[in-house]
């Protein structure tokens, strides 16, 4: 995962909906994630009343929950959080590729934006790093949520009916 941030472009949130999905596995830094997320929303002038969140048990519930909330038509994007931190084995490679790719698919199909939140590192230095240390990755999860709900929105906008 690259150290580097996409540049910011600046949003308003008022009048948005979120669906938010959170792991429960590595639940202190999903926590961490899930909180600098909603800072982000928060600060764009998203309500609270408009963001959803649902926790699930881990990585791999994740698109489970994130189609749903998609699906339903309610939200304008939804953005997933999750840990994965490697061991003794390539496992946290094989859930973050599986997870990855059927968030891309959720959003593909439902035609609702879906952020890839889901955090994979080697190591919980790396993790926390991104999740509560200097890498504001939850910031950014949030911010790609609100400038990907107001393209969506323009673009909706914009069809023929």
């Amino acid at each position: 995962m690259s150290l580097d941030a996409p540049s910011q472009n600046l949003r308003r949130g008022a009048g948005l909906q979120f669906g938010v999905v959170a792991a429960r596995f590595n639940e202190a830094l999903v926590d961490g994630l899930l909180h600098r997320a909603q800072e982000a929303l928060f600060a764009a002038g998203v309500r609270g009343q408009d963001v959803l969140v649902l926790r699930v048990p881990g990585s791999h519930e994740v698109p489970w929950a994130a189609n749903e909330l998609a699906a339903s038509g309610a939200f304008h994007c939804v953005i997933a959080l999750g840990v994965l931190i490697g061991g003794d084995t390539s496992h946290h490679e094989m859930v973050g590729q599986s997870v990855s790719q059927a968030l891309q698919t959720v959003s593909i199909r439902t035609r609702v934006p879906v952020i890839n939140g889901v955090i994979v590192t080697n190591t919980f230095a790396q993790a926390k790093a991104r999740c509560v240390g200097k890498i504001n990755r939850g910031a950014e999860f949030g911010h790609a949520a609100l400038e990907m709900a107001a393209l969506r929105r323009t673009l909706r906008g914009t069809k023929k009916s």
